[in-house]
């Protein structure tokens, strides 16, 4: 496998302790999972990123028309308005909380220069689709309509999102067209956008690293399932691969690994967005595994994915 030292090193660990393996949890290795906290030292910031100097680290709970929603932002030394991010973290619907997108939220803040609000979505099994789908619109519907309140511009809007993230920020994207607000950019990390999971890379790496088919099964399961029996994984707003018209769609970069069972969903997505008109950049890692920008200090290409990220929302928003 094509890979450097150091991320092979990583992803035997990863896959052998089970840290990220939803298909070996109980409901109970579930909790603790979500539950686990990323403190910021010295031995942490060697793999997971250090934290930019300057950028104010708040929590608070938005007032959404689905209720109450837990968000994280980060917010740059500045008197000016900012341009708003709202970020959605990976997990696949059932694991992740807001520290695993510190590293990321915190530099796009500090380099874009913009507030970014991180939402700490609803996860399955106890909450199924569309509840993670209804918070993350739910959420920029907020962010835009308490941009002022927020020292923010609803104006320069936009959304970003990693693994599962990614299919709610692209999902919000098909929202928003539709009903508002209007979104400037989405930038989508090696998005999930097919839940039928039919692209070739699905088989490809269907043994990981780190992100395995197994996985993937389950995480549908359990973002599908729900009391009035599974949504249907064809269905655009659980596969945005699958909709009709991607034009009008905001302008959007994606990034994908090329060791990565999603690999195939951002390049056939990137080329559904170009062939609509929607202007549209794709950066492909060959060496990069699945979710390689939640550990920048073991995976090289994780500098270049975030010079991208910030290049793109600074040419968007500012």
């Amino acid at each position: 496998m094509d890979i450097d030292v150091r991320l092979r090193v990583f992803t035997w660990f990863a896959d052998v302790s089970g840290a990220v393996a939803v298909s070996r949890m109980g409901p109970e290795e579930i909790t603790r999972a979500r539950e686990r906290r990323l403190s910021h030292n010295l031995v942490t910031s060697r793999v997971f990123g250090p934290m930019p100097r300057g950028v104010f680290v708040t929590d608070r709970v938005a007032d959404t028309a689905v209720g109450p929603l837990p968000v994280r932002l980060y917010r740059p030394q500045t008197a000016r308005a900012l341009p708003v991010v709202v970020n959605f973290h990976g997990g696949g619907g059932t694991l992740g909380n807001l520290d695993q997108s510190d590293w990321l939220c915190a530099h796009v803040a500090a380099r874009v220069g913009a507030l970014v609000v991180s939402v700490d979505y609803r996860l399955a099994p106890e909450h199924p689709y569309p509840a993670g789908r209804e918070d993350g619109y739910a959420a920029v519907s907020w962010v835009a309509r308490e941009a002022a309140s927020l020292g923010a511009r609803a104006d320069r809007l936009a959304v970003m999102g990693d693994s599962a993230g990614g299919n709610l920020a692209a999902v919000v994207c098909l929202l928003a067209r539709e009903a508002g607000p209007v979104i400037d950019a989405q930038v989508l990390l090696y998005p999930v956008l097919d839940l039928t999971f039919s692209r070739p890379s699905v088989d490809r790496f269907a043994a990981g690293p780190v992100l395995t088919r197994a996985d993937m099964e389950v995480f549908r399961r359990h973002y599908l399932g729900g009391p009035a029996g599974p949504a249907d994984p064809g269905d655009p707003l659980c596969s945005p691969l699958f909709a009709p018209d991607v034009s009008g769609l905001p302008p959007a970069l994606v990034v994908t690994a090329g060791v990565d069972p999603l690999h195939d969903d951002g390049v056939d997505y990137t080329a559904r967005l170009d062939a609509a008109g929607v202007p549209v950049r794709h950066t492909d890692h060959a060496r990069a595994v699945h979710g390689f920008l939640s550990f920048p200090g073991v995976c090289r290409a994780a500098a270049t994915a975030l010079d991208d990220v910030c290049d793109e929302l600074t040419a968007r928003l500012v």
